[in-house]
């Protein structure tokens, strides 16, 4: 059909024991930014990898026309050669190789068959300058930002003569002013004539940049909505994408708050490579039975050092200060002794740091208290599946079993494994670095509700969270820190996000 850049019809694509798509249909006109919403586990991430090639033709039923022509790709090579670009939500970029060397690896810029570095370096400063950013083309990656990264995969995308533009989640993992300055790019590149597709779960910014929403539920298309002839609303994508109203975005919650359970004073920490730098200052703050805290702060204030350096000193060198429990003052050296002392640590990154992706979800769950699956230091594997079914129920982990590899879950089903894993460690304090990044309406929703239970049940939560509106939804109380300091502490009936951001944007000296 004229007009449409994109075409993919009747797409079906079944993985063992699962359908992942259905029958999908989604049609992107020329030049539009075009947003594709859904739960984690809708097939959004799959469907972009039908069209780019990540799974190849011949694995999946259904058609795909780009600017009229059948297509077929075999690889990604294949769809970048027509100017189809993913960006997928990792990125996929080397932190030891040069901007310039990242740019056009694979691509290469060469004047009989060797490399012309001249010419890369030029074109790179072209590249970089139509993305906003002002680097020198031989900085290596691993010195700059994820919000800089991000931009350097566009330019890249940009060296391939891109026709159609596809972002996996590209602001998950940014702050604020890096989110803004992303979205301003994709609306140049929109006036430039380059068409994009925008996978996200935050609907305020797919209301700033979207022409169109496609929305998928279950491996299914349920509706496409044109953004300025439609009466769309965040709560009608909402109800799209959950297939139901989600009348309040956070549970409701009575608390009841005991005796302090967990408190840290005076704690201090240096950089781990720089040992001269102060990461951490004299930071103080305590967490009661039963309260949710939360701690809130831009990029780069210290919270994720904070959580890492009380969690067995897993960040920071030279750490000074006291832990007390209960009124009883802790020792941790090293993770093991945190654990054992009853403090568990869901971290940001849960890919990383989280989860043994290439591991079931069993052995994910159970590894945080062997000891209690376990006979004389021999675990016990049908006590293992039974404990994982149990957490797999209780958590409502979207899977057809416990044994299937961790890795091929959805990110908010990921998020579920993880924090299964650290409620079967026992513990009575409980961090959530960043729990719900990158993870749709409806399983936070959930995630909230378990967070919400674990408090009830009288364990101390810390939260961590760039989402203000998170942070004042859920928390009793709230710590703001700026530059590795506490600058503020805010009861939650005093609590706004003027109040939390005058507090977070507070430096040294004020």
């Amino acid at each position: 059909m004229a007009g449409y850049i994109l075409e993919m019809r009747g797409i079906t694509k079944t993985f063992p024991g699962v359908k992942a798509l259905e029958n999908v249909r989604l049609q992107v006109k020329e030049g539009e930014v075009h947003a594709l919403c859904g739960e984690n586990g809708a097939g959004k991430s799959t469907l972009m990898k039908v069209l780019s090639g990540v799974y190849p033709h011949g694995s999946y039923d259904g058609d795909i026309l780009f600017k009229g022509d059948s297509c077929g790709f075999k690889d990604i090579k294949q769809s970048e050669e027509l100017g189809i670009v993913i960006i997928h939500q990792e990125l996929a970029l080397i932190p030891y190789l040069s901007i310039a060397e990242n740019l056009f690896l694979g691509n290469e810029q060469t004047k009989r068959g060797i490399i012309d570095w001249n010419e890369t370096s030029v074109r790179t400063k072209e590249l970089l300058r139509t993305v906003g950013l002002s680097e020198s083309p031989s900085t290596l990656i691993a010195s700059l930002g994820v919000g800089k990264q991000q931009l350097v995969e566009i330019a890249k995308a940009l060296s391939k003569r891109v026709k159609l533009l596809i972002l996996d989640e590209p602001t998950a993992a940014l702050n604020e002013e890096d989110s803004e300055n992303l979205l301003k790019l994709i609306l140049q590149l929109k006036e430039q004539g380059i068409a994009s597709i925008i996978i996200s779960h935050k609907l305020n910014e797919i209301a700033k940049v979207a022409d169109s929403i496609t929305i998928l539920r279950d491996g299914r298309t349920i509706e496409t909505l044109d953004m300025r002839k439609d009466d769309v609303t965040e709560d009608r994508i909402i109800k799209g994408m959950v297939g139901r109203d989600l009348t309040h975005r956070y549970p409701e919650r009575t608390p009841s708050i005991g005796e302090t359970i967990f408190e840290v004073s005076g704690w201090s920490a240096y950089h781990p490579q720089q040992l001269e730098r102060k990461v951490l200052d004299d930071v103080n703050f305590h967490i009661r039975k039963g309260e949710i805290v939360g701690i809130a702060g831009l990029m780069g204030s210290g919270r994720t050092e904070l959580a890492m350096s009380i969690f067995g000193r897993s960040y920071g060198r030279h750490i000074n200060g006291t832990i007390k429990k209960e009124g009883r003052e802790l020792h941790i050296k090293n993770i093991s002794d945190a654990i054992e002392e009853g403090i568990a640590y869901v971290t940001e990154d849960r890919k990383q740091y989280g989860l043994i992706l290439i591991d079931d979800i069993k052995r994910n769950i159970s590894l945080t208290n062997l000891v209690k699956i376990s006979r004389r230091t021999v675990v016990n594997e049908n006590e293992e599946v039974v404990v994982a079914e149990s957490f797999r129920k209780q958590m409502n982990i979207k899977t057809p079993s416990v044994l299937q590899k961790t890795g091929n879950l959805s990110g908010g089903n990921q998020q579920k494994v993880v924090l299964s894993k650290w409620i079967f460690s026992e513990p009575d304090i409980l961090i959530l670095d960043e729990p719900t990044r990158g993870i749709d309406v409806g399983a936070k929703y959930e995630i909230y509700t378990i967070i919400n239970q674990l408090a009830s049940s009288g364990k101390g939560v810390l939260m961590i969270s760039s989402e203000l509106p998170e942070i004042l939804g859920m928390c009793d109380r709230i710590y703001i820190m700026s530059e590795g300091r506490i600058t503020g502490e805010v009861n939650r009936e005093d609590a706004s996000q003027e109040v939390l951001m005058k507090y977070m944007t507070k430096s040294r000296g004020e």
